[in-house]
């Protein structure tokens, strides 16, 4: 009997991602008319292209329109009709569909609040869900670290080699989250193929109070080095340990956005793609973008910082990208993991095998880039 895998997009995840929105939900119609692409169904169908001619004795089930069939390259049958109006209730109804069809997975593209959605909808708790990640942040442990892992973890779970083990649904308050405040916590459990190498596991805050004089430290280095070369632009990626670094330099960032320096001078506050954009290319010297791994997942672009889209890396360099990690958070990333958004860009990026992050005070070391 073939597998039925159940398949479904949000249409309107990840739309405020380039724009600098902090979430999209509530905001598509916003992101839309400010310009936001399609970024959930385009990266569902990148998965589904490359199961193309992979899948036997497999029957995938979907909604119709941009809920679906829109991003299936592969034959799929319909079994919910897509309204011109989608929200988190029409997800939920969806999901209830596919259920009552009979599948054995379901695979999605979205961000956290559809995890949550879909995992309220579920009729059945234990069935195992592929999330494929679509949205501007992505906490939970379903989701796959890139639409080609999404395939593989996929493919792998057809042919009987990964066994279904159970994840944290997560999510941020985004009301609190787009205030600059950081709010997150657990909603419940799912059940999913368990690959580490593919999966990418749940987000993990990490506090140590101890690392006071490491962030100092850090700043220390960042000060002479960089602060301190007034041709040079500095780009603050998102996070606390780089926010508690640059107020330790005296400038104003924000928690959650992307900022910029130019000596001791702050040029730019929680700027989108096209700001980050007019301020490289006006800039004549060396340009260096700061980023933080996330905590457990190891994820140096494509998680919360959507803003540095491929445009905006190819116009930094990849080569000018340092990475600034404390000990604390070293003990949980054992790799580096890139999700530009571009293959050929990741590629370029997984072509240097190490990228090199820095650990304290002018000292430095190499990280592996992860593969697919």
């Amino acid at each position: 009997m073939a597998r039925r895998i159940g398949m479904i997009v949000n249409p309107d995840a990840g739309l405020g991602g380039r724009l600098g929105f902090k979430g999209s939900d509530g905001r598509a119609a916003e992101a839309r008319a400010a310009g936001a692409q399609d970024r959930a169904g385009p990266r569902m169908e990148l998965a589904l292209q490359r199961c193309h001619g992979r899948l036997e004795d497999v029957e995938i089930l979907t909604c119709s329109g941009r809920m679906g069939s829109t991003w299936c390259p592969i034959e799929h049958t319909v079994v919910f009709e897509t309204p011109d109006q989608t929200s988190a209730e029409t997800t939920r109804d969806a999901v209830k569909a596919l259920c009552d069809s009979n599948i054995d997975l379901l695979l999605y593209a979205g961000g956290d609040g559809t995890t949550r959605d879909i995992v309220e909808a579920l009729t059945n708790p234990e069935l195992p869900v592929i999330g494929v990640p679509g949205g501007v942040k992505m906490h939970s442990g379903c989701f796959a670290a890139s639409p080609n892992a999404a395939a593989e973890v996929l493919l792998a779970w057809l042919e009987g080699d990964l066994l279904v083990s159970r994840t944290e649904v997560m999510d941020l308050d985004e009301e609190v989250y787009r205030e600059g405040r950081w709010s997150v916590r657990m909603y419940g459990e799912a059940m999913m193929p368990a690959s580490p190498r593919w999966m990418q596991g749940a987000k993990m805050r990490v506090e140590a109070s101890e690392e006071d004089e490491v962030l100092e430290a850090l700043g220390d280095h960042i000060r002479e080095v960089l602060v301190e070369d007034s041709d040079r632009l500095v780009i603050w990626g998102s996070g606390g340990t780089l926010r508690t670094i640059a107020e330790g330099l005296d400038f104003n960032p924000t928690l959650l956005g992307i900022d910029v320096t130019k000596g001791t001078e702050q040029i730019g506050t929680d700027l989108n793609e096209q700001s980050l954009l007019e301020l490289i290319g006006n800039h004549d010297g060396e340009c260096t973008l700061l980023v933080s791994p996330m905590g457990g997942q190891g994820f140096l672009l494509g998680r919360g910082n959507l803003q540095l889209s491929p445009d905006v890396l190819r116009a930094i360099g990849i080569d000018a990208v340092l990475g600034v990690v404390t000990p604390a958070k070293m003990l949980t990333v054992a790799q580096l993991r890139i999700d530009t958004g571009e293959a050929t860009l990741d590629a370029k990026f997984q072509e240097k095998k190490y990228l090199k992050v820095l650990q304290g005070y002018r000292t430095t070391r190499l990280l592996r880039v992860a593969t697919d």
